[in-house]
């Protein structure tokens, strides 16, 4: 009794401590999954030809350059395409309001009473307009949260060079201090190599959307790829928004459903053969979570820090059950949270 009531005191204070240090974890928490995936992707630049005889901290060093170009690039496409979207969405709103007029024509209730009543109590009181400022307003933040976790990405891997020595003088014994080193590298291994290959489907995934994006003249067609690929880290709800945001501007861009559905259906085709051929070929046994715990991380990080959390929710539980994998005395709780058992 006594140890329940610890467990779900010592529950509550981490969850409270998660909530509100909100603003200083999440860009520790993503700096540390960026890092698995850029010293990953350093350990892969080995078998190429040029890049592969350079020293390890060199290859660091240069893909975290990339990475912080790829960052700053990224923040400038979020604020073009804000930018963008308000002085267009006059069209928007016109070929909205002329697609519901026509079919209403078809259905035969354009000349009820009751239709313009409906639209000004619907479309006429959406102001997309509005959103717009705290949308923009928000980019403050947002540009600063990409500055923290660059910056910490870069004195983490900074770190990983002394990072051997330093276990073997915590541990104070060298054949103990080994033995960690030994447990902390299968670790790190297995977790970078699970977040590097899922960052490669993802960008799999967003270039064939930008292809059929392209195909069918969606504006803003490599914002909407890159939220695509970002949003795949969230399963199962991740994939269906990815597939709703650019439906639904197809609808407001062309104003008819033909077009609409043509582009879903499309997107979902791609969704399917990434999810249900390409993942479970290159992913292999890294990732294997319970369906109940995937929706459980996602329920629990989403509440605590919203967007951002559902995207770090399964990288940080797979990474967690990694961990709890290598570990004899945690490993009956990796294999409960598993989906087959195999681990």
């Amino acid at each position: 009794m006594r140890s329940a009531t610890y467990a779900t005191a010592l529950t509550l204070m981490l969850g409270w401590l998660l909530w509100i240090g909100k603003p200083i974890l999440l860009p520790v928490f993503a700096a540390v999954i960026s890092v698995y995936i850029l010293s990953t992707a350093a350990a892969s630049m080995q078998a190429l030809p040029i890049l592969g005889r350079l020293p390890a901290w060199a290859r660091r060093g240069l893909i975290l350059i990339l990475f912080a170009i790829i960052v700053v690039l990224l923040f400038i496409l979020v604020i073009n395409n804000l930018v963008q979207v308000v002085a267009i969405l006059p069209q928007y709103e016109s070929n909205l309001e002329q697609l519901i007029t026509d079919n209403a024509s078809i259905l035969g209730i354009e000349n009820e009473p009751t239709w313009e009543n409906l639209r000004r109590a619907t479309l006429d009181q959406i102001d997309v307009r509005a959103w717009m400022t705290p949308a923009l307003l928000s980019l403050r933040g947002f540009g600063v949260a990409l500055f923290l976790v660059v910056l910490y990405s870069s004195f983490f891997i900074a770190e990983r060079g002394v990072m051997a020595r330093k276990v073997m003088i915590a541990m104070g014994d060298a054949d103990v201090g080994e033995r960690a080193i030994q447990l902390l590298s299968r670790i790190n291994e297995r977790i970078g190599q699970y977040l590097f290959v899922k960052t490669v489907i993802n960008m799999i995934l967003g270039a064939l959307s930008f292809i059929v994006l392209l195909f069918f003249g969606i504006e803003f067609a490599l914002f909407w790829s890159v939220l695509i690929a970002f949003l795949n880290y969230i399963p199962y709800i991740g994939s269906m928004i990815g597939v709703i945001f650019p439906v639904l501007l197809s609808l407001a861009q062309f104003g008819t459903l033909s077009m609409a559905g043509s582009v879903m259906i499309t997107l979902t085709i791609v969704q399917i053969f990434v999810a249900f051929f390409l993942e479970p070929r290159m992913m292999g046994r890294a990732f294997n979570l319970s369906p109940f715990v995937v929706l459980l991380a996602l329920a629990f990080w989403s509440t605590l820090w919203g967007l951002p959390g559902a995207l770090l929710a399964v990288p940080l539980t797979v990474s967690l059950i990694l961990v709890f994998a290598e570990l004899k005395t945690t490993r009956p709780i990796a294999v409960l949270l598993s989906a087959s058992g195999k681990l």
